[in-house]
This record gives structure tokens, C-alpha cells and sequence, in this order.
């Protein structure tokens, strides 16, 4: 069965299309039938995975990653970053960034000959990253650890149990009851290890994918697979002599779908993880932000996220509504409030107001009030796109004299992005921001 590779809001269907893009595509009747009862669990744990607009269209919300189902079914799922052409390519690269970045993780270095392909799909990329890193940590060596066994032999090794060796019945006494340990690599990581690397041997399609964990299975054949991989994981250790497996564990996590939503977890565990669009946005410039201003010159710079100390209200002396910004930057004496929003604006459609949405506004409004004390500066930050490039300067919003409100753009792209937000608010720009035309 082909994968189905769409992006952000697009509508699947079990209708015949002439060809699959971005925003439409056909899937088969039990792959839509399990995403109907899918999006019925998100419902009922508060998310929206979709909406169902007949018995053969449903359109999918913010959630990107991928998805297979029970028949074999692989949805790819890639962020809406533009709204022209078909952009695969970029947006497959924009969202393993998001990931790589949300994970806390690095991607492992490969020789020339092995350079990432970018139009890969994901569910093969998330293997190939497993590989490698297991491929690096068996070259380095296995941990083994000492296993205390207990059983019956006709000779004598380790220990021997008296007291179950005097309840042996009459006729065993040649039997001895002993207790020894074994050095072993038959412990919880390796065993996951090993439920991954046979899990990718049935599911990947890609030639070096195959070649490589076939490779790796024929070395550890001798260690058994995971059977309880929820216990394993419990038992996976992070101490100071496990430091090398932990470049490994989240992608095994991955493989094993350790990362999805409570909803997609089941008795089917196909190769699935699934985020919301918008916190992988906030976290990828809330990390960029932090590292820009963790390097800026002559001036402390710092970067908070979820705040969490203001209240819209009290109601019998108990405080009511948490007020929770995204990003606090602190750049010496000054204070930003800032916000991220994953959408796409239109910088010259003043008409419609460029596509804000008023409930932001009033939201942005309560925190200047209550974490500024209704004087400052407060941002939102949109990803920025072709209608609303990087260089815009919209005009400043005024709530009044004193609480002004800035709407930036950032390049998920551009490597300078922090750096240039930064700028723009050091240099003042948010008092005399030039209307764009």
C-alpha cells in the first residue's frame, strides 16, 4: 500500500481522485474508518485530530508526524508552511528541524556517502536515525550486567540452596539446587533495542534501512526481544555508566511509539507519532531565542517559557484563570511578553486585518496588564512566509501610551532568525514601526 504523504488541514477521502497532492488525497476505507474512531478519541481527551465533513471527506487539524493504521495504511502529515506549489521537500525538512529541535535531540554526523535525503519520507528517516545510532553504540560495546539465576543442575556452580535442597524429595538428592549470576546483555535497554531493530526490519521500505538492520540483527541475535515494552522502559536506567545509550533511547521511543498521544496507543502500535503544529513552533523559537540572547555582547540575556505566576482574577479569595504567555525575554533591564502563533498572515490585507484574530489581542492585552503592569512592549510571532516575509514592519498596535503590541515574522529557515527578532526589538523598532503598504 502507497503512503499517503498531505500536510496540515488537508482532506482525505475514499473517493477516487485523479492524483493525490498536499492538500487532498485517497486513502482506503479501513484506514479512514480507523482515522474516524481515532479523531472520536482525540475528541473525547479535549483534542481536535480532524473533522468529518461525509460519510467519504474528513480534513485533519493542526497535528503533524505520521500516522499508520492498522491495514498498513502510512499517512505522512507535514506542516503547512506555504500555501503555494507542492513543497514536500522543504516542509519534510522544516519538520524533522521542529522535531529534532522539541526532542532536545542531534542528528548523528554520516560520511559523504551516506548523506540524509531530504525528500525521504519521515517513517524512514525516524528508522534511519535509529540505525545509526545503534549501529555507533554496538560498534562501541554493549552494556552487560550480572543476573542472579536459580535452578536445578547435577553439579555444583555458584551457591547451593540449602533449604531447598534438604526439601528435595527422596530420590533427587543427585540434583543440586543452586543460585549463580551470569554476565549477560539480556537486560531491559537491549531488549527494546532489539523490539525496534525487528520492527524496522518488517516495516522499512528503503534499501539501506534494510541492509543496514539486517546487518545489526545478525549481531544481536543471541538477545532476546521485549515482550512488556511499557515495564522495559521503566527499567531503562540513566545513570553514569548508561550515557552512551541515551543518544539511542529516543529514537527507540519513536520506533516503538512511545511519542504519540495517549489516544493512538493500543493494542495496534504501528510506527506512529503525531505533534501539535504549535507547540513544535514555540519550542523551536523559544530554544533559537535562548541561544541568541544567551550570546549577545555587554548585556544579560534570557529567555523564560510557561510562565505561570499571574491570575486574570479571584473569586472568594481563590485565584481564577491562569495566565500563561509563552515566552518571557529579558534583555538586561527590559521585558518582552511574547507569543507565538502557528499562522499564516497576510501583511497586506490590512481590510482584514491581516488575518489577527481578536481573541489574541485581548489575550496579549492580560498579560501586558498583569506580568508588564500595563507598560511595555508585547509580541506576537507568526512563522513568516512569501505574503508575510521576514523584513515586514507592520506598524505597532497601541492598547494606549504606554502597552504597545508588535507582529513579527520568523524564518523558520533562516539560521539568523532569533537574532534578527532581537535586534528589531533592541534597536527600538517597536516604538516607530513603518506601516507596510
Amino acid at each position: 500500500m502507497q503512503p499517503v504523504v498531505v500536510r496540515e488541514y488537508a482532506r482525505l477521502t475514499t473517493a477516487k481522485l485523479a492524483i493525490n497532492t498536499l492538500d487532498e488525497a485517497h486513502i482506503s476505507l479501513s484506514a479512514f474508518s480507523w482515522l474516524v474512531k481515532l479523531g472520536q478519541q482525540f475528541k473525547a481527551n479535549g483534542l481536535q485530530l480532524l473533522e468529518l465533513d461525509d460519510l467519504q471527506w474528513l480534513r485533519l487539524d493542526n497535528y503533524v508526524g505520521v500516522l499508520e493504521s492498522p491495514c498498513g495504511q502510512v499517512i505522512e502529515i507535514l506542516p503547512k508552511h506555504r500555501v503555494e506549489g507542492e513543497c514536500k521537500q522543504s516542509a519534510r525538512k522544516l519538520l524533522r528541524k521542529l522535531i529534532l529541535n522539541a526532542m532536545q535531540l542531534k542528528q548523528r554526523e554520516t560520511q559523504h556517502a551516506d548523506i540524509e535525503r531530504f525528500d525521504a519520507p519521515l517513517p524512514e528517516w525516524l528508522m534511519r536515525q535509529f540505525l545509526s545510532e545503534l549501529d555507533s553504540l554496538v560498534k562501541r560495546g554493549l552494556r552487560f550486567d550480572y543476573q542472579r539465576v536459580e535452578e536445578q543442575q547435577r553439579y555444583l556452580r555458584g551457591q547451593l540452596d540449602v533449604v531447598k535442597q534438604l526439601r528435595q524429595p527422596p530420590g533427587r538428592e543427585h540434583v543440586f539446587n543452586i543460585r549463580h549470576d551470569i554476565f549477560t546483555a539480556n537486560r531491559a535497554e537491549n531488549r527494546l533495542l532489539k523490539a525496534a531493530l525487528i520492527r524496522i526490519c518488517k516495516t522499512t521500505q528503503d534499501n539501506e534501512n534494510w541492509r543496514l538492520a539486517h546487518e545489526l540483527q545478525s549481531m544481536l541475535h543471541e538477545l532476546p526481544e521485549a515482550t512488556d515494552i511499557a515495564a522495559d522502559f521503566n527499567a531503562w536506567r540513566n545513570d553514569r555508566l548508561m550515557a552512551h545509550y541515551q543518544a539511542v533511547k529516543p529514537w527507540c521511543e519513536f520506533v516503538l511509539s512511545q511519542h504519540v498521544p495517549l489516544a493512538v496507543q493500543g493494542e495496534w502500535r504501528g510506527i506512529s507519532m503525531l505533534f501539535p503544529m504549535e507547540r513544535l513552533f514555540e519550542s523551536y523559537v523559544a530554544t533559537e531565542l535562548s541561544h541568541a540572547a544567551a550570546l549577545l555582547p555587554d548585556i544579560k540575556g534570557a529567555v523564560d517559557t510557561q510562565l505561570a505566576t499571574r491570575y486574570l482574577c479571584s473569586h472568594q479569595n481563590k485565584a481564577f484563570f491562569l495566565l500563561r504567555p509563552d515566552l518571557q525575554l529579558t534583555l538586561g533591564a527590559t521585558r518582552w511578553i511574547l507569543d507565538t502563533k502557528w499562522k499564516l498572515l497576510n501583511a497586506e490585507d490590512r481590510e482584514n486585518k491581516y488575518g489577527l484574530s481578536q481573541q489574541d489581542f485581548y489575550q496579549l492585552f492580560a498579560y501586558g496588564q498583569y506580568y508588564l503592569g500595563g507598560k511595555g512592549t508585547l509580541v506576537l510571532i507568526y512563522p513568516a512566509w512569501h505574503k508575510f516575509p521576514a523584513n515586514t514592519k507592520l506598524a505597532a498596535f497601541s492598547f494606549n501610551d504606554d502597552l504597545k503590541l508588535l507582529v513579527l515574522p520568523f524564518d523558520l529557515e533562516a539560521d539568523n532568525a532569533a537574532e534578527h527578532l532581537i535586534l528589531l526589538l533592541q534597536q527600538g523598532i517597536k516604538h516607530n514601526l513603518q506601516q507596510v503598504s
